[in-house]
Parts: structure tokens; sequence; C-alpha cells
């Protein structure tokens, strides 16, 4: 029984541990987005998608909206896949990919979409790599 008991700490610490990196990569990748948008405003970049702006502050909601999800993806990835790092990454790259695709179509200035798509990438560099290390190999 007490090994049972072992592991069940040993899996929940695992978890805890990647919900807290998650966490904090969350954090930083919402810190950087809006860092990007805001510098791409103020080298002119217009932040309006169809005659609405944008305001930066969004983007960092946006980004932690998402990048929770992630976490919570790569949760559930960490219990059940038998490969949770493999899966987390290819699943993460991909939606990383599919979620320019609104970006490309989106009614925006060319800057705009080119800076929409960077903040979706600058997002992905900080939250996937992170949560990917705390997850089996």
């Amino acid at each position: 029984m007490s090994t049972t008991t072992n592991s069940t700490r040993t899996t929940m610490s695992a978890i805890g541990a990647l919900i807290g990196t998650g966490v904090t990569a969350t954090a930083a990748a919402s810190a950087a987005t809006m860092a990007v948008a805001a510098a791409g405003n103020a080298a002119g970049v217009s932040l309006d998608i169809g005659g609405a702006p944008i305001p930066v502050t969004g983007f960092g909601v946006l980004t932690a909206v998402f990048s929770l999800i992630g976490v919570v993806l790569a949760t559930l990835l960490s219990r059940f896949a038998r490969r949770p790092r493999r899966t987390f990454v290819r699943t993460t790259v991909v939606l990383t990919v599919l979620s320019l695709v609104p970006d490309v179509i989106v009614d925006a200035g060319p800057a705009t979409k080119a800076l929409l798509m960077l903040t979706h990438l600058v997002a992905a560099a900080i939250v996937i790599p992170a949560v990917a290390r705390r997850l089996a190999a």
C-alpha cells in the first residue's frame, strides 16, 4: 500500500510541477505578447481589425486563456498519453499553425496581420518548450 501512496504522491507532485510551470509560462507569454503588441503599435502598426482596435491587454488575456487550455491539455496527456511530451509538442505545434489562419484572413492591413502572427509565435515559443520539459518523454 505504501508503494501506491508513494506513486500517487509522485504523480501529484509531477502534475503540480507541470501546472506551476504552465502558469509561470502563461504569465511570461502574456506579458511578452502585450510587449510585442505595444512595441508594434508604437512603431506605427495598427491594432485595428475590421475598424475596431484591439487593446494591448487583449493580447495578454487571450494568450492567458489559450495557454491555460494548453496546460490543461498537457495535464491530460501526462495522465493518458503513452508519450506525453511528443504528443503535446506535435499537437501544440499543429494548433499554433492553425491559429495563424484567422490572422491571414482577418480584415486588417499586412503589418497588422504580421504582428498578430508574431504574437502567436512568441507565445508558443515560450509556453510549448516550458510545459514540454515537464512531461515524460
